[in-house]
């Protein structure tokens, strides 16, 4: 496994990234150096549970099933809004394995490795049935949504001086925008454990139904009502 990176390289990283807002290498080190363990706690309730259990026991990967062709799904279905969301974005299913951190934890231990991997290759599927865009506000909701999910302080601290940041720009409707998104993250269902193989071909609004994900009203206000083509349903 890859040494963690102590509470001090952390701050020292913190203190580069609020001098230069643009050094986005230094967030993994942030969320890194402030994770604790909220990683082995996100295991561990995802190897409790009914469909973590059949996931790590399965051999098949999410992103094998990602990569693979989804147009037989139904175009207003999950499988068919992720698609149109990836070509719309000009992104691909392992575009994430690309951009991922390099000095990122390596778990030796497979179980958590696999769960790793996983987490990672979700991202967009979050994107996807949550409705948050890639535009800057979008991305801090939507680690707003992941500091409520995961517990993770690290993803919490870049959410704060990230609103900060933004404000400047964006005004004061970035905090409700932000803790819009912290509130849906907490009274949704837990996105880690859920067996995304199992969603592809039911519409996307079910999904969400399902998922009981709360339409972020507050940043589409804050976009001027302008809802991203991709993540609407057809």
């Amino acid at each position: 496994m890859a040494a963690k990176t102590s509470i001090r390289e952390a701050l020292q990283a913190l203190r580069r990234l609020l001098r230069d807002p643009e050094a986005t290498d230094e967030v993994f080190t942030v969320i890194r150096g402030f994770s604790g363990n909220s990683f082995e706690k996100e295991f561990q309730r995802f190897a409790r549970s009914e469909s973590g259990r059949r996931i790590l026991e399965n051999e098949q990967e999410l992103l094998a099933v990602l990569k693979s062709d989804l147009s037989p799904h139904p175009t207003n279905s999950l499988a068919g809004t992720y698609s149109r969301f990836l070509r719309l974005e000009g992104l691909s299913a392992d575009g994430l394995v690309d951009a991922s951190d390099p000095t990122q934890e390596v778990f030796e231990e497979p179980m958590r490795a696999k769960f790793g991997r996983r987490q990672r290759d979700q991202h967009d599927l979050w994107h996807t049935v949550t409705q948050y865009g890639r535009d800057e506000l979008g991305e801090l909701c939507l680690l707003a949504f992941t500091y409520a999910q995961t517990g993770n302080r690290g993803i919490g601290i870049i959410v704060f001086f990230g609103t900060l940041k933004y404000r400047k720009t964006l005004g004061n409707k970035v905090f409700k925008a932000v803790r819009e998104g912290y509130r849906i993250g907490k009274t949704c269902a837990w996105l880690p454990g859920v067996v995304w193989e199992d969603l592809l071909s039911l519409p996307i609004n079910d999904v969400r139904q399902r998922l009981k994900l709360k339409e972020p009203k507050i940043y589409w206000e804050s976009r001027g009502g302008e809802r991203f083509a991709s993540l609407r349903p057809i």
